[in-house]
Parts: C-alpha cells; structure tokens; sequence
C-alpha cells in the first residue's frame, strides 16, 4: 500500500504526535509491523508529499549507521515528513551531526531521539581490530576509528571477550549519553519532559530493534 495503509487515521496521527512515550510507541509499532512482515508503508502517496511542501512535523529523529542494511524509514515502516534521519559510518558523533540533530530539537520540535546501531557493524570491527593490533586505517577512516575506540576500550573493560555486537551496544549507549551531555539544547528538552533520547540495537536476522539506553519519559 502507497497511502495510509490499513488504518486511515495512520497518516494524521504520525503528524500530531507530541510525547515522547506516543513516539516511541509509534515507532516500536512500526518495527513490529516490519518484522511481521506486515508492513503498512504510510505516508507515502501524492496526497501526502503535497502536504509536506510547506512544512514538516517528523516525529522521530533517527541517528544511525550508514549501513545499506539500516534504512530507517523501512525498518519502522515510516513514510514522508515522519523521521529526520541523521546517518554516518557508526553513527559518529561530530559538530554537523550533532549540530543537525539540534536543529531537529530546535526547530521542529521533535519528540524523540534514537541512536540506531546494529550487529555486524563494519565501522566498530574496523575499530576493534585497529585496537587488536595497533594499526590504524588510511585516510579518514581513521577519524571514524578514533571516535569508537572509547566505546570498544569501554566494552573490553567490561568484559575482555567481548564481541563486536557488544562494542556495538555499548557505543549506542555511549554515542546516545553523549548527545545529551554535549548539548545543552538536547539536554534542555529532556529535562522538560519535551524530548527522550533512546539507544537501539538493530538484528539483522529478524529485523528486531531492541532498546538498550534510554533518557526520558517514553513509557517503555
């Protein structure tokens, strides 16, 4: 379906969406629909890219890997005008990442934030075997490197045989405190009870996103 799928009111309801915890049930929502297989695929015909020219109310702001597996919008079966996708390698946190998702806060008034990561990630196996034998990649991959090496160091401290997915889990944890520590705008919205910010770990065998961090009132 190219419209508001089963549910009519699919399409209205995703644009009015206020809460952190109404989010967040929307967005859980969708997942389960994906993994069911059963997605909806709102928001996604003429009627609605022609209510979008003037305006936007996403009520998601998803900070995720790049990875081609990751699509956001596919994942929680969300359509036009629902999410403000940020994504790097990782889910690298620098000043125009950062930067985007306080525009997000700012200025449309979003109701929650998700760090999205998922098993596998190329980014934080690179990380752990430049940690594991000391040699760093070429070019800008090593920036990359370097922003995930607290997070990989991190997990190792925790537990020396740590694999890659639980590197992964703890750099969304540590990438989503970060968000919040690092921006006042962020921090102040969640403070207000006006934003959450969350940490997702994506499978990629069944389509799950599992909740691994979570700052604010969402319910869960």
């Amino acid at each position: 379906m190219s419209g508001g799928g089963e549910d009519g009111n699919i399409n209205a309801v995703s644009e009015h969406l206020r809460s952190p915890a109404e989010a967040w049930q929307t967005l859980m929502a969708g997942n389960a629909r994906f993994v069911g297989g059963a997605s909806n695929h709102p928001n996604q015909d003429a009627a609605r890219r022609a209510s979008l020219l003037s305006n936007q109310h996403p009520f998601v702001m998803i900070f995720g890997c790049s990875d081609s597996r990751l699509a956001a919008e596919i994942i929680f079966d969300l359509g036009l005008g629902d999410a403000f996708v940020v994504r790097t390698a990782g889910h690298v946190v620098d000043n125009t990442a950062l930067g985007s998702l306080e525009y997000g806060v700012e200025y449309l008034d979003v109701p929650l934030i998700v760090v999205l990561g998922h098993d596998s990630c190329g980014a934080v196996t690179a990380t752990k075997g430049a940690v594991d034998t000391g040699k760093m990649p070429a070019g800008f991959v090593r920036d990359l490197v370097e922003r995930i090496t607290p997070s990989v160091l991190a997990s190792l401290r925790k537990d020396k045989t740590s694999t890659v997915n639980d590197m992964v889990e703890e750099h969304v944890k540590q990438t989503a405190a970060r968000l919040v520590e690092n921006s006042p705008i962020i921090a102040s919205a969640v403070a207000r009870q006006r934003t959450a910010v969350v940490g997702l770990t994506y499978r990629l065998t069944d389509g799950t996103a599992d909740l691994v961090y979570s700052n604010g009132h969402i319910g869960a």
